[in-house]
């Protein structure tokens, strides 16, 4: 019998590696792919919504009281006339001037003469701006927080967190911060990655030979089905968890620049060899599962474009399943949630990532997804029996 398996796992293996344009694209091009992508995102939300050091808005204002023109420092302040309101917006209009604020006549002393109770309408301050334009948005968003704090500290008399001796407010630690921002990405995307390493492999393997007719070499020989049918699940699990690794590896690498860690108290170093462990057995578990029921509903297909687009549907499933998982809470006190296929598996990781796992929850998921790869493998050990099923053209 492990002769028999090994025989047909060290085949597939070989076949798979022989081939370097299944294996730059399954193992090889999702990592590098996911790695540039996030990492051009994560700029491209840096260079977005950051504000640039180096850049001052040009901010034109009429009747600017000189009171305030401390707290605008960090703009390029022009003062002008109300004859020249119309030539300011043409040249916000064309991008070459930001912002123009037209504060009322004698507006410090407004301020200080009016009343909420009086009924009257309150100075107002009137700024225009470009919402297309990137710096004119910024400083139009900047220039208002600085005016409503100005606002605000006309009527406040007093401060929240104002603490100037460097005083921590927030009392989460870092392990809890860490924890919160893992849990919450890594689970479902560590599913995705999983599925789609199953998706790029299984229906090669399956309906791929169908279309070749190489499996029917293999199913006239003595060879037990159900040998085949655990040497191929094994060996493909094998390089859909590479096609994981690869994906998860991309993802890791540019978290940083994704999530701007540089500015959160993120330290994974918080999670051990007992966590990674953990993880291990329900990824693995995870895969097994996976790769069998890809494996046999590519069975059923003639050609493996037509058992893609079988499989098509148990992706969606599974990512509906994994964002269900990421957001129904921990089921810790209800073990019977962990032997749901897929979402069990969501939820143990999410906890193992939150540092909240239990054994109980731990194995259970591992086992009842090792039951049902058991299931599975026996389910197509009987299809590989069908002629029906395996030679219908």
């Amino acid at each position: 019998m492990k002769n028999t398996i090994f025989t047909v796992f060290i085949k597939e293996i070989r076949r798979f590696f022989k081939d370097r344009r299944i294996l730059f694209s399954t193992i090889l091009l999702p990592g590098l792919m996911i790695y540039l992508i996030y990492t051009f995102m994560g700029s491209a939300i840096q260079n977005q919504f950051l504000p640039e050091e180096t850049y001052r808005p040009t901010v034109k204002i009429v009747q600017c009281p000189q009171e305030l023109q401390p707290m605008f420092q960090a703009f390029e302040v022009v003062d002008v006339s109300e004859q020249q309101i119309e030539s300011v917006k043409e040249e916000i209009e064309q991008a070459t001037t930001d912002l123009l604020v037209i504060f009322p006549e004698n507006f410090i002393t407004q301020v200080a003469q009016y009343s909420t109770s009086s009924g009257e309408k309150a100075p107002n301050i009137e700024v225009f701006y470009n919402s297309t334009e990137t710096h004119s948005q910024a400083a139009y968003t900047a220039f208002t927080e600085i005016l409503n704090q100005y606002e605000s500290a006309m009527t406040n008399k007093f401060d929240i967190n104002a603490n100037a001796d460097g005083q921590t407010y927030d009392l989460a630690s870092e392990k809890d911060l860490t924890a919160t921002i893992f849990s919450t990405m890594l689970p479902m995307l560590l599913m995705i990655f999983m599925f789609s390493g199953c998706l790029a492999v299984a229906p090669e393997s399956i309906a791929g030979e169908k279309e070749r007719g190489t499996i029917a070499t293999m199913l006239v020989t003595p060879v037990k089905r159900s040998h085949i049918a655990i040497g191929k699940i094994l060996a493909l699990s094998v390089i859909a968890l590479l096609s994981g690794i690869s994906s998860t590896t991309g993802t890791i690498l540019s978290l940083p620049k994704l999530m701007q860690f540089d500015s959160l108290n993120v330290d994974g170093s918080f999670y051990g060899a007992t966590e990674y462990l953990m993880l291990g057995f329900v990824v693995l578990s995870s895969v097994l599962f996976l790769v069998a029921l890809v494996a046999i509903v590519s069975a059923f297909a003639k050609t493996t474009k037509e058992a893609q687009t079988y499989v098509s549907p148990l992706m969606i499933i599974a990512v509906l399943i994994s964002v269900m998982g990421m957001f129904g809470g921990f089921a810790l006190d209800n073990p019977f949630i962990y032997l749901i296929p897929i979402y069990n598996s969501v939820q143990c990781m999410t906890a193992i990532f939150s540092f909240e796992v239990t054994t109980s929850a731990l194995v259970i998921t591992v086992i009842s997804n090792f039951i049902y790869t058991g299931v599975c493998t026996a389910i197509l050990a009987q299809m590989f029996k069908s002629e029906r099923i395996m030679f219908s053209k």
